[in-house]
């Protein structure tokens, strides 16, 4: 499904390498998810940097569907686009469409998926220093030996990457996992909401909960405020939106710490890495978009209650210096 598209200037970017200097240069961002706040966000700031550049931008979401995700890349390759963007999704469905795109002659990088591929630059949040600011938080709170459990679901890189950490730190701060849920479909929130209450019910030692993705958060916070257990159970997520600054911001709001880049402007380092490469210039293999860790205190003593508030009264979260070129304009 095709839900967006970028106008192309008339003229090309003026100063640029080709064929930017001409202009008509295509780019397709296939998503695997479908909606949520960090996805409209991470869209967004894609057309943003896309307009900067004059690119004929098509955005696409396969919707936790990796058979749909293929047939979007295949359209994508036929309809001879220059580069794309591949955004989240399992790399066992992707790796021998993604390498059809390049040989194709498409300029191909990933977001948050490991398609083992040389010629694919990897776009990172840096997973791992994710979860380990939330997760140091987390004993800094409530100290060695926390029972907690952690919403996962295995074959995604990102959410595989930051569990990872997870296990670390039972080995290292003898956090003790006492349970395990997820499931990734269309209704995230309201799955793992039912899922919580019932790992909550059988687990009432539980006092801190890893999220490591928003939507499992969302739907933490919903079972914990039903079951009214906020004063003792606690969320320690990844990923921030407004929404998501608005529920953690709430009094007495269970969900006290985050770690998370701009979803915006890992969209902006995105379309940046790939206009590189069709440019004929290297991004570098990884590109790391560095993330920070966000308490609730931090915002509401700074009275932050949206996105656009975080951004102007923190710099560092503001924009990123990866996958930039002097002939790359800056977005507003």
């Amino acid at each position: 499904m095709l839900v967006l598209s970028a106008p192309v200037s008339a003229g090309g970017l003026p100063g640029a390498p080709a064929p930017f200097e001409k202009g008509g240069v295509r780019i397709a961002v296939v998503n695997f998810i479908g909606g949520g706040d960090w996805l409209q966000a991470f869209e967004a700031g894609t057309k943003r940097q896309a307009d900067a550049l004059n690119i004929d931008l098509r955005i696409s979401e396969a919707r936790q569907d990796p058979d749909a995700q293929r047939r979007l890349i295949e359209d994508a390759i036929n309809q001879k686009v220059d580069g794309l963007i591949i955004n989240n999704g399992k790399p066992e469905a992707l790796k021998d469409v993604a390498q059809k795109a390049l040989d194709a002659g498409i300029k191909v990088v990933a977001y948050d998926v490991n398609l083992d591929n040389p010629k694919i630059p990897q776009v990172e949040q840096s997973d791992a220093d994710m979860a380990r600011l939330v997760l140091d938080q987390a004993i800094k709170e409530q100290g060695h030996g926390i029972k907690g459990g952690v919403v996962y679901v295995a074959g995604f890189a990102p959410l595989d990457r930051r569990y990872a950490v997870w296990k670390e730190f039972g080995k290292t701060h003898g956090l003790e996992e006492r349970a395990v849920w997820g499931v990734v479909n269309d209704s995230v929130p309201a799955s793992v909401a039912d899922q919580t209450k019932a790992v909550l019910r059988a687990h009432p030692e539980i006092t801190a909960i890893f999220t490591p993705w928003d939507e499992f958060a969302r739907g933490v916070k919903l079972a914990i405020d039903e079951l009214g257990v906020a004063d003792k159970v606690k969320i320690y997520g990844v990923d921030i939106s407004t929404s998501d600054i608005q529920a953690i911001i709430e009094p007495k709001s269970p969900w006290v710490a985050t770690a998370a880049t701009n979803a915006s402007v890992v969209g902006e380092v995105s379309v940046r890495a790939v206009s590189l490469l069709v440019a004929g210039q290297d991004p570098g293999r990884s590109v790391l978009v560095q993330p920070r860790l966000v308490t609730r205190a931090d915002l509401v003593d700074n009275n932050i209650k949206t996105i656009e508030d975080l951004a102007a009264k923190v710099p560092a979260f503001r924009t990123s210096e990866a996958a930039t070129a002097p002939w790359i304009p800056s977005v507003k």
